[in-house]
């Protein structure tokens, strides 16, 4: 059986309404009518002893006499007793109501009579030695209810005071509550590959303690899970790259001594495979170093000139591809145009991104790193003339290992994922789109709070 429903009500302060607030009205209910049935009872007791009493003292009496008049709204209202005095043959001599029709009960002793349509409590005493008379108390059956149904309210009186107060303080606890189950969610929602630790037990409340106690079990083991998959990268590419180098140095031997012909071409598809294994070692050191290394200090990082710097390093390779690289810094971008980030993480980014258009790009391509300023926040765009990206394979290039079908053996599956991962850090977001006026790709460097917005 599930205590929680499904839905909008699925919570703990819907959870407990649904449940405590019936039961605090059938708590209230059930001692209403146990106030009642007891009340009842006590009262009837107590008002059958007092009209005894009455009619024997009356009867005791040399000479009989009723007590005074009554009105019918004062005995129905108040619980004045009705005295009648009868003679020997059932004749009614005397009443302190005598529009009051009852008639004499036959025997001695407490009744119940139902007079005109209401209920009475009467009292008939024996006839008296000397003449044979006898005497009647009445009292209002509606009176005796009326006053067991006062003294139960009185009592059901702070059952419904509670219930309002009872339904606030648990409105208030559940609310503390699941603002401690919050926060201890938001603490679980700050972990990341990086930063996992266990949840603090203080103020964790023993019902949910097992919960948390579980849950970092579970944090333990995902950050050995983590520590074990960087350890195996970076041992997996630092061995590969001792062997990969030795082929590369063997088959640049060879090439002196390889006669032209079908061996040359399948020396130079071997030494292309070898070239891109360096590459992809390159990339998994990279990647496994970036994602064991503490985040840097944020400082204020000058675009311009870490643009100029990443281009001045890549350089060679664009000469090497013959591919014009150059920078193109919109007129009204300032000299020092400043973003506050990691600086190895912002080169990261950039510098991936233009060795991946470097890289795609044909021989005697073009590629642009364009420069400019949205609201005050800079914004760069690596434009290149290559292939560009498949539409329905655009929102899976920034998976690791991914690679666009048809580009060949150039590319690793790493570069763009590393660069997000870095951008992710900065605080800013890489868009790619194809080019509208010729094939190409732009990828967009971009504050993600702009983006967002």
């Amino acid at each position: 059986m599930h205590i929680f429903p499904t839905g909008a009500m699925c919570s703990l302060r819907g959870t407990l309404l649904r449940w405590l607030v019936p039961l605090f009205l059938l708590v209230g209910a059930g001692t209403s009518a146990f106030s009642y049935m007891s009340y009842a009872r006590l009262v009837s007791a107590f008002m059958d002893e007092q009209m005894q009493q009455l009619g024997e003292s009356i009867a005791a009496q040399e000479t009989p006499v009723p007590a005074a008049p009554q009105s019918l709204e004062r005995v129905h209202d108040s619980g004045s007793y009705v005295t009648q005095l009868y003679a020997a043959d059932g004749a009614l001599r005397a009443s302190s109501l005598p529009q009051l029709g009852a008639a004499l009960a036959g025997t001695a002793g407490l009744h119940d009579l139902q007079v005109a349509g209401k209920r009475w409590r009467v009292y008939a005493s024996p006839p008296r030695p000397q003449d044979g008379a006898r005497v009647q108390v009445l009292q209002s059956g509606d009176f005796r209810r009326q006053l067991a149904a006062g003294r139960a309210g009185a009592a059901l009186a702070p059952v419904l005071i509670l219930l309002p107060l009872a339904l606030l303080v648990l409105w208030g606890v559940a609310g503390a509550v699941s603002r401690e189950v919050q926060a201890i969610g938001r603490q679980a929602a700050l972990q990341d590959e990086h930063t996992i630790t266990e949840l603090p037990l203080e103020r964790v409340p023993h019902e949910i303690k097992p919960l948390v106690v579980s849950f970092n079990g579970l944090l333990t083991r995902l950050r050995d899970a983590f520590a074990n998959q960087r350890r195996f990268i970076q041992d997996a590419a630092h061995e590969l790259r001792t062997p990969i180098t030795a082929v590369a140095l063997q088959l640049e031997n060879a090439r002196c001594d390889m006669p032209p012909g079908a061996c040359g071409q399948s020396l130079a598809q071997l030494e292309v495979g070898v070239l891109r294994a360096q590459r992809l070692v390159d990339q998994l050191l990279k990647l496994s170093r970036q994602e064991a290394a503490v985040p840097d200090a944020l400082v204020a990082v000058d675009v311009h000139a870490q643009l100029h710097e990443s281009i001045n390093g890549l350089i060679a390779l664009a000469d090497q591809r013959r591919i014009d690289l150059g920078l193109v810094a919109a007129p009204d971008v300032p000299a020092a145009l400043m973003l506050r980030c990691a600086a190895g993480d912002f080169r990261s980014v950039v510098d991936n991104l233009i060795e991946n258009a470097l890289r795609y790009t044909p021989e005697g391509g073009v590629v642009d790193v364009r420069l400019h300023g949205e609201h005050g926040r800079p914004v760069v765009e690596v434009v290149d003339t290559g292939p560009g990206i498949p539409a329905d394979q655009m929102g899976r290039v920034f998976d690791r290992f991914f690679r666009v079908a048809g580009t060949g053996p150039r590319g690793s599956g790493l570069g763009l994922s590393i660069a997000q991962s870095a951008a992710q850090r900065c605080g800013l977001r890489i868009a790619l789109h194809n080019r509208d006026d010729r094939s190409g790709l732009i990828a967009r460097i971009e504050p993600a709070l702009a983006a967002a917005s």
